[in-house]
């Protein structure tokens, strides 16, 4: 399999069709490179923030109504870009209003048609206390023709969990779209991400917005890096580190990766640990929980 991870860059756009340009452009940049699965970060929609009037820029609370409007374009533009390019496309999450709340949403599209998504389930604080965004419900591993994956959005990489249900159910892969402010924020994700390839001897990939976008405080200051991790075992990484490969931090490019899902289930049989088949032991000794021993 074939991976792109956009270090995305925010920008203040004109137009619609000027936003509908820059996605396709970075879209085809990577299909022609010959990747199979694009990934876009987090909250990489709300550059279209730049399209609503200044009230409304200026008015987290104002802005999500607002940008409902725009939501059925935005999956069909990335829609018609999956089919074009004949590729998985995993689009930069949208805040959707559904059953009365608003959700942090990733849409996972597919080069037949098919449009698929994953909500963030684990809120950040700004997200639930200032700009009333709401966990979303339940996990999905998709099953391609690349193979299985799934998708933790941001925070949600920071909870053990989450990717170990997703591992449960055959994902190899896990994406992790991102939007951190500061350069502590992107390194929680990082390690987080890190944790779970060790954890689940699986692939994690991370793909961040970059940038400044002073009109909008949601997305004000945008720091991080791509990045790919596997399994701490001979043939993942370079260092031995677990780190596949990493893009420099906050410039806008792609960054690549071919991942060997074949050998990745190997290790997890005969690797020279099996943290994925040792996790339900590891479960079983905490059970009890620690008893406190007091000198």
């Amino acid at each position: 399999m074939k991976l792109a991870l956009a270090q995305y860059p925010v920008s203040y756009l004109q137009s619609w069709e000027a936003a509908a340009e820059k996605i396709s452009n970075w879209t085809a940049q990577a299909a022609e490179a010959g990747a199979q699965v694009l990934v876009f970060p987090e909250y990489a929609s709300m550059e279209l923030t730049s399209l609503l009037s200044v009230q409304e820029q200026q008015d987290v609370k104002k802005q999500l109504p607002a940008l409902q409007p725009y939501r059925e374009r935005f999956v069909e533009l990335h829609r018609d870009l999956a089919r074009r390019h004949g590729v998985y496309l995993l689009a930069g999450s949208f805040p959707v209003h559904e059953d009365g709340r608003y959700v942090n949403r990733a849409y996972f599209l597919a080069p037949g048609g098919r449009v698929e998504f994953q909500d963030k389930l684990v809120m950040t604080r700004f997200e639930t206390d200032t700009w009333g965004v709401a966990p979303g419900k339940g996990l999905k591993v998709f099953d391609t023709a690349c193979g299985r994956l799934g998708v933790n959005i941001c925070y949600d990489s920071e909870f053990p969990h989450l990717a170990r249900a997703l591992a449960q159910s055959g994902a190899d892969l896990l994406l992790v779209p991102s939007c951190t402010e500061a350069i502590t924020g992107y390194h929680r994700v990082e390690i987080g991400s890190r944790a779970r390839a060790l954890e689940n001897q699986m692939y994690t990939a991370q793909s961040p917005l970059i940038g400044t976008a002073p009109w909008n405080e949601v997305i004000d200051v945008n720091t991080g890096a791509a990045g790919v991790y596997g399994p701490i075992d001979h043939g993942f990484s370079p260092g031995g580190d677990g780190v596949v490969v990493k893009g420099p931090l906050n410039v806008a490019t792609w960054v690549y990766a071919d991942l060997d899902l074949a050998r990745l289930r190997e290790v997890r049989e005969n690797g020279h640990t099996i943290n994925a088949r040792d996790w339900p032991h590891g479960v079983r000794q905490a059970a009890p929980g620690a008893q406190v021993v007091t000198f």
